[in-house]
């Protein structure tokens, strides 16, 4: 069966700075991964963006990304630096010139080190140094980008980073986690704000990570029922000002009464019965109770701006598109208003704690030489969003 999209559905791909950039004076360098890795060299990104540039744009009409914060402003409220401006400029310049549209991310799980001195987000003076990167931001990136997505995923850094130590700085603590997702939503109000006031034109939004959460005894249902109140209900309360909902979906997560994933638990899932890839349990209808669930409360267009599995498996990762878009075009069928599809991610990273071996990548890179390499699940989503439509 072929299944077509509607007409001007936006086809994309997602990255990070940090995670194909090298290093800066960020939070995240020197990081131990959890493969063994030092967050330092990641895929070298800077060094071969016109590379790159060629796979970005066989991957639809939509590139997700960002800038990094560190290298373009060494201190508070301090100027650019105008290298590294002209840079990103060029190479955005590059993508506009091969009719590709920027959806430009202003934050996504990387800080300065001189802003986590300083407290981090759990320290609400910090908003207006955000804010002051964002103004500088707008004023030399904002005309290359198509529409805005303020935070990344506020939810999965939140909790990470904040409430169970797994992301720098590292800290542990409910109301820390909550504390720091509040200051994040006030900085994306005040963004939003500074936005529509320079562009009224151009859309923004936020990425929302969400997830299928199930227990499997009494005890796990309820905690997975108040986990699920806190990562999608209230993470999503605090960026409630927004154009569009960007969600992001990766998990299907059982607690038995705690938390199962390959990540924790290898094997686990399987026994369970419970296909997996190398990080969690996988299920792609849960994205249509997600899309249909946001439709229901909010009524506003939603994209997907991350969706993807963490496999070595070509043929998993293709069948994984047929999955996802199938369970996408549903949804639209029952009217939630999906603009677009952007698949995470366009080549191999560094994926945050876990590091390089964990990949998301429709191209593949040789973390030796650095070398990229198509997959078959590279040219499949090529062959879907040249035809807008998939057969499953």
């Amino acid at each position: 069966m072929t299944i077509k999209f509607p007409d001007n559905f936006l086809w994309g791909t997602s990255t990070a700075a940090a995670q194909i950039e090298t290093a800066s004076d960020h939070n995240w360098k020197n990081f131990k991964s959890r493969d063994g890795y030092t967050f330092l060299r990641t895929s070298d990104h800077e060094k071969r963006r016109d590379e790159d540039l060629e796979y970005i744009k066989k991957f639809g009409s939509m590139y997700r990304c960002g800038v990094d914060w560190a290298r373009l402003q060494p201190a508070p409220k301090a100027d650019f630096e105008q290298d590294v401006v002209a840079e990103y400029q060029g190479f955005f310049q590059k993508l506009l010139d091969a009719d590709m549209k920027i959806m430009f991310v202003f934050h996504h799980f990387c800080n300065p080190m001189w802003f986590e001195k300083k407290g981090t987000w759990l320290n609400s003076k910090n908003i207006s140094y955000f804010m002051d990167f964002a103004e500088k931001c707008i004023e030399h990136f904002g005309n290359y980008a198509y529409i805005f997505n303020t935070f990344n995923e506020p939810g999965v850094y939140a909790l990470n980073a904040f409430m169970i130590g797994e992301f720098p700085p590292q800290k542990k603590g409910y109301f820390k986690g909550n504390r720091a997702l509040a200051n994040m939503g006030e900085a994306h109000d005040d963004l939003y704000d500074l936005l529509k006031a320079k562009y009224p034109e151009k859309q923004v939004g936020i990425s929302k990570n969400t997830g299928t959460f199930f227990g499997t005894n009494l005890l796990g249902k309820w905690l997975a029922k108040k986990f699920d109140w806190w990562f999608i209900e209230k993470s999503a309360s605090y960026f409630e000002k927004n154009d569009f909902w960007g969600i992001s979906y990766y998990v299907y997560m059982p607690f038995t009464p705690f938390p199962v994933s390959e990540i924790e638990n290898p094997g686990k899932l399987k026994k369970m019965g419970i296909p997996n890839d190398k990080m969690w349990g996988y299920h792609p209808k849960g994205l249509k109770d997600i899309l249909l669930r946001f439709h229901k409360k909010y009524k506003k267009p939603i994209i997907i701006t991350e969706n993807g599995v963490c496999t070595d498996d070509d043929a998993f990762r293709q069948q994984s598109l047929k999955d996802y878009l199938h369970t996408c075009h549903e949804a639209i069928k029952e009217g939630v208003d999906l603009r677009g599809y952007i698949h995470w991610t366009t080549i191999d990273n560094f994926e945050w704690n876990l590091g390089p071996t964990y990949r998301f990548g429709l191209v593949r890179v040789d973390f030796d030489t650095m070398e990229r390499t198509m997959t078959g699940a590279g040219k499949f989503y090529t062959k879907i969003t040249q035809e807008n439509q998939v057969t499953i």
